[in-house]
């Protein structure tokens, strides 16, 4: 059997999906930081970080289920992105998860007040965790188109 008649599955992943997936674990494990950083904040620790107490109350105050979108899009892009890399195909589903909690998490910042009490940045930050979690998705659907 040659190279070019193995199924794609048994030949090795082309090294920019490899470091692609290692790079979403990496992006991953720092939000999995940012989150542990956001549930154990408190409206002192914040205000003695440089926000001001109306933005401290709004970053102590997110309902729960914007939080739990927080934990499933950090968790689907952590498992996701392992399973790139191993390239399985269970990693679709993974990062699809990851994706709506985080556009989920898009929408209530927009509607909790996080974007107006933060201003720009937040919106620019959260729309890159967003368009990276679409990024990471798309590369799970070029991967399982090779296998």
């Amino acid at each position: 059997m040659t190279a070019q008649s193995l199924p794609a599955s048994c030949l090795p992943a082309p090294r920019w999906l490899l470091m692609s997936a290692l790079g979403g674990v990496a992006w991953n494990l720092f939000g999995a930081f940012q989150f542990v950083g956001a549930v154990t904040a408190t409206p002192e620790s914040l205000v003695a970080s440089g926000l001001t107490p109306e933005q401290a109350a709004v970053m102590t105050g997110y309902p729960v289920w914007m939080t739990l979108a927080f934990a499933i899009g950090i968790a689907g892009g952590l498992v996701g992105s392992v399973l790139l890399y191993l390239r399985r195909p269970l990693s679709k589903a993974a990062l699809a998860a990851s994706l709506v909690a985080y556009v989920v998490l898009w929408i209530g910042d927009a509607i909790h007040g996080v974007f107006a009490a933060m201003g720009a940045p937040q919106v620019v930050i959260l729309t890159t965790v967003v368009a990276i979690a679409a990024t990471l998705l798309a590369l799970s659907y070029h991967n399982a188109a090779r296998a």
